[in-house]
């Protein structure tokens, strides 16, 4: 599956992004997927490949491009755990500067260029992501009902916390069916709880299912928290999700 760089207007400037699809002259079910907090980089356009390759227009923005394009940080080649600290000083004041109102006229932008595409079909798209992308996805998801019909995040970052914004605080509008893939210490089972009370009040049909014997980042390929188990099992959810949920083919 080829892999074509684009830009996207935003109300805050351009984001660069990558898209992986099918090249088959055909239109095919859009997916939005969110980068973790390491930003883009070969490993997320093999799993957008991956995903391209079984029917799906997959859109990668570069959340930090208020920052500079991509690659914002650089990363070694493999991200091991003496490399984390110091990237996660940098990557920290990115993450934080991402603000909840920034990601959602973001999140209008991302769904606007998608479904404008001619490759995308007409019908509802999915919102997926990893780490930090998974709340992304969420804010998306709950914020465009009707238009995501799927939301799914994998070793999901903070989705329940005491804020006034927190993710959990904000489900009303969502129409999206979810699944979620945490990490064994990734939330506890009290926040588990909590969370699938807030699902339960939309009346969407939701999974939480923890991957046990995994760490935060169990997705990625390039890093010491790859489980190649693990990631299969992802797939071996996510694609069952999209194909019931999407128009595909």
């Amino acid at each position: 599956m080829p892999i074509e760089t684009v830009q996207i207007p935003t109300a805050d400037g351009r984001a660069d992004a990558f898209a992986a699809f099918p090249d088959d002259g055909a239109r095919h079910p859009g997916v939005l997927l969110y980068m973790d907090a390491f930003g883009l980089r070969p490993v997320l356009e093999e799993m957008a490949r991956e995903l391209a390759g079984h029917g799906y227009y997959v859109l990668v923005p570069n959340v930090f491009y208020r920052h500079g394009p991509a690659p914002v940080v650089a990363l070694p080649e493999h991200i091991g755990e003496e490399a984390r600290p110091a990237l996660f000083a940098q990557l920290m004041p990115l993450i934080e500067a991402h603000t909840t109102e920034r990601a959602l006229r973001d999140a209008d932008a991302y769904v606007e260029f998608l479904t404008a595409q001619p490759e995308v079909g007409p019908g509802p798209i999915a919102a997926i992501g990893y780490c930090m992308g998974a709340v992304l996805a969420m804010r998306t998801a709950a914020a465009q009902p009707g238009r995501v019909a799927a939301v799914a995040g994998f070793h999901p970052g903070r989705l329940v916390t005491d804020a006034p914004d927190s993710p959990h605080r904000h489900l009303s509008g969502l129409t999206a069916e979810v699944y979620l893939g945490p990490a064994e210490n990734d939330m506890t089972p009290e926040t588990i709880g909590e969370l699938d009370r807030a699902l339960d009040a939309t009346g969407v049909g939701h999974t939480t299912e923890v991957y046990p014997g995994t760490v935060h980042g169990y997705t990625m390929a390039d890093t010491a928290a790859y489980d190649p188990a693990a990631l299969q099992r992802h797939w071996d959810r996510l694609l069952p999700l999209l194909d019931r949920t999407l128009t595909n083919g």
